[in-house]
């Protein structure tokens, strides 16, 4: 069923990523997601970056339907459905929140006063939350350089003693994923990590969110690094909306 919601407050994150806040009274955990609607247009599938009585969508502008629903405003109706998928399993221990560009987002329910945060963007205009952490406790990583480590993401993991985390979750592009999976599997860590594909109904239907058999819809999107060991597809492949299958 497609609810509708109200806009209640919009703030500009960055250039190019918007934050809307509203009312719904819809029980929603860290990690699952929503399809969300624009009339004339399509439904993308968004993480929710607040899950408390206020709720909230990030927004990055990537395509026609996010570029439409950053143009919102005050006032204006957010249709959605859901939610839906696996969410995060919670921790009440030290947890790290690993997040590239807008993949923040969704991990942003998860910051308290025990979590570190390696927040990665290009330049130091597109991060992302990272005020959001207790002082001390963000690591910023910026390709050019131009605000704390430069370098990717996974450069900054050496800079940490990783067995002190209870929990690690990891969000952003999946190449990026790959690479900091690529460094921690055969570690004996308790990481998770969210995956984004391409997604038509969120419910398990059109199976176009497809990698290595399991739907990220249902069985997702939130996967833990057991259950990637041995993939043909994470990091690799990936199922356009047309269904075609292309590297990364």
């Amino acid at each position: 069923m497609i609810n509708h919601v109200t806009i209640e407050e919009k703030v500009q994150e960055t250039p190019t990523v918007f934050s809307m806040y509203f009312r719904w009274e819809m029980k929603v955990m860290p990690g699952q997601f929503v399809m969300v609607w624009v009339p004339g247009f399509s439904e993308v599938p968004m993480s929710l970056s607040s899950t408390g009585e206020r709720k909230c969508l990030t927004v990055k502008v990537y395509g026609e339907t996010t570029a439409r629903l950053a143009a919102l405003n005050t006032g204006d109706r957010i249709y959605l459905r859901g939610p839906y998928g696996k969410p995060f399993t919670p921790t009440e221990g030290k947890k790290l929140l690993i997040g590239g560009g807008s993949g923040m987002a969704s991990m942003r329910p998860l910051i308290d006063d025990r979590a570190t945060g390696i927040i990665a963007s290009r330049n130091a205009d597109e991060l992302l939350f990272a005020d959001h952490f207790k002082e001390g406790q963000a690591i910023c990583v910026t390709e050019d350089g131009s605000r704390g480590m430069k370098g990717l993401a996974p450069d900054a993991l050496d800079k940490l003693n990783l067995k002190e985390f209870d929990a690690i979750y990891v969000c952003g592009p999946e190449r990026m994923m790959y690479a900091i999976f690529q460094k921690l599997k055969g570690k004996d860590l308790n990481v998770e990590f969210s995956l984004e594909r391409s997604m038509k109904c969120g419910i398990g239907l059109c199976d176009s969110c497809s990698i290595d058999g399991f739907q990220v819809c249902r069985d997702g999107p939130t996967f833990h690094i057991k259950a990637l060991e041995g993939s043909m597809e994470f990091g690799k492949t990936k199922l356009l909306s047309s269904g075609k299958r292309v590297y990364f």
